[in-house]
């Protein structure tokens, strides 16, 4: 890949990028993660929440001082993902998806500008096509920086990371994700995928309400479920303590293989950020 001379350090021409980039940006704040392949290792990994939601244009300057500042410029990549975070999506089913009517199927969901350009990623694994707006400009600035690149929206990622489990065939599981002040909720009942959607969260309060609400309308009983819990939040929580009162069955989701960053702090990197690469 050809990497921008003012912005690398210097490579040998025979040398072969090993590193792996996976960006997430959303208007409440962003994180990114190196992947050391050879090692397989995270060689750097940064995370940053907002005061408050930001403009696309100031999430594209604070996205361009944190990869400088962060070292990210350092190394070269065979691999770049963005993942965009936003509640600007709707999910398909991949047998009454067109093309040609993309904007359509977000109108019902969420209000979208004439001038907002809508792409669609195709789920693997799942009968499914996600349909999104995602940050135009912060494409355009990554593909400068760093030439052609991959990217996709977060609640494909993290849908296609829960179906490869072997977890999601074992009865009915309810992963709850948590990130950047929204609530993901993805249902698989015997490996087949029932429910997913996202929430905006101000606190535990708004989080059981969507948790116990959906849980409801799915007709699923929270004493027989397996809840598993991932993101932003740990055992002993506001969160997991809320949990554990209403569902028996209530965990940290933790992939065995899941790699960490060198100081051992799971905590710090978003699920969807290495299930990304």
């Amino acid at each position: 890949m050809t990497r921008r001379e003012n912005n690398n350090k210097d490579l040998d021409s025979n040398e072969i990028p090993y590193h792996k980039l996976s960006i997430q940006v959303s208007l409440d704040g962003l994180s990114f993660c190196v992947l050391d392949t050879v090692g397989q290792s995270i060689a750097l990994r940064h995370e940053h929440r907002f005061d408050s939601a930001v403009t696309p244009y100031r999430l594209q300057h604070e996205l361009k001082e944190r990869l400088r500042q962060q070292g990210v410029w350092d190394y070269a990549y065979s691999e770049v993902v963005a993942i965009h975070r936003n509640p600007m999506f709707s999910l398909v089913p991949q047998a009454f998806f067109r093309p040609e009517d993309q904007a359509d199927y977000l109108k019902f969901n969420t209000k979208i500008l004439p001038t907002d350009h809508v792409e669609h990623d195709t789920v693997e694994g799942l009968d499914l096509v996600n349909v999104y707006v995602p940050f135009t400009n912060v494409n355009n600035y990554i593909f400068d920086l760093f030439g052609p690149f991959e990217f996709k929206h977060a609640a494909t990622v993290l849908l296609e990371s829960l179906a490869k489990l072997p977890s999601s065939g074992q009865g009915t599981v309810c992963y709850a994700h948590l990130a950047e002040s929204r609530l993901d909720l993805a249902v698989f009942a015997n490996k087949k995928f029932r429910f997913y959607n996202s929430f905006p969260l101000s606190g535990e309060t708004d989080y059981l309400y969507y948790l116990l609400f959906s849980l409801e309308q799915l007709g699923l009983d929270p004493q027989r479920i397996k809840l598993r819990l991932l993101g932003e939040v740990s055992e002993g929580d506001a969160v997991f303590e809320s949990s554990a009162e209403y569902v028996e069955n209530v965990s940290i989701f933790m992939p065995a293989d899941l790699m960490y960053d060198p100081d051992g702090d799971s905590n710090a990197i978003d699920f969807t950020l290495i299930g990304a690469l």
